[in-house]
């Protein structure tokens, strides 16, 4: 049987392991983060719609074996925008998710400034639905207007807390409270999924399968201050996801190791 792969952790909330070396420019207080002319709206619906998502949903299943739990509790948001926060184990798949978790809502994803960088692409992704952070102060208002503009149209916005990627790794890294502060502003739901790992059962050395968990959604308490409400979201959201990656059958693919130990 093949040896797992181990990796050297140095710094958990800094250390990211997702292989890619993708130079990333500015993303300024000027970047269009909406775009409304029929010529942009025609075009990203035959990507997004007619292209990308059977190809994404086919590839979910026949290279991943994607298994989605719970789905049904995003069907009661119907009537509303909201923020998926999941853990960030994954390169490709993780931003191809969002968008099998929230059909046939819209998905987006919020991401690095390397996410529209790449020349050639960076229309492709910014089509497929990536709301890049601001590289400047400057830019977080349109960025932050973008986000609320989005949710109005009754879409869903997705975030990794965790911000870096560890593939394949079964635990759930801590993280802040401060990406909370949108649906803890919009006073949105939020639904936490968490992507767990089910070993092959031929091929077993090959990566394993994906079994994504919804938690029901999670509503903002409206009568604590914004910031106690923000805090109580973050806490809510790491429960769940915290709690379901704990199972005994999440499968370790890769070991990571961290100040001599083994997790």
């Amino acid at each position: 049987m093949k040896e797992k792969k181990t990796v050297r952790v140095n710094d958990e909330k800094n250390d990211d392991f997702a292989a890619l070396d993708i130079k990333a420019e500015t993303v300024g207080a000027d970047y269009r983060y909406v775009r409304r002319g029929p010529l942009w709206l025609a075009a990203e619906f035959v990507l997004y719609r007619i292209i990308a998502t059977p190809l994404v949903f086919l590839m979910a299943k026949l290279l991943f074996g994607l298994k989605i739990k719970n789905r049904r509790s995003v069907g009661k948001l119907k009537k509303t925008g909201y923020f998926l926060y999941g853990n960030h184990t994954q390169n490709m798949m993780d931003a191809y998710t969002p968008s099998l978790v929230s059909f046939p809502k819209r998905a987006h994803i919020v991401t690095g400034p390397e996410a529209v960088s790449i020349k050639g692409i960076r229309t492709v992704v910014a089509m497929l639905g990536a709301i890049p952070l601001p590289s400047v102060t400057k830019g977080y208002a349109p960025f932050r207007k973008a986000l609320g503009f989005r949710v109005n149209e009754r879409r869903a916005v997705t975030i990794y807390p965790e911000a870096h990627i560890w593939p394949w790794y079964t635990g759930v890294r801590e993280f802040s409270d401060a990406s909370f502060d949108y649906p803890a502003e919009l006073l949105v739901p939020c639904v936490a999924f968490a992507t767990t790992f089910r070993r092959r059962k031929i091929f077993k050395n090959l990566h394993p399968y994906l079994t994504v968990t919804l938690s029901d959604p999670i509503v903002p308490d409206a009568s604590l201050p914004r910031a106690e409400r923000r805090r109580d979201l973050r806490d809510r959201v790491y429960a769940f996801m915290k709690e379901t990656v704990s199972s005994p059958d999440n499968y370790a693919f890769v070991n990571y190791e961290k100040d001599g130990s083994r997790d």
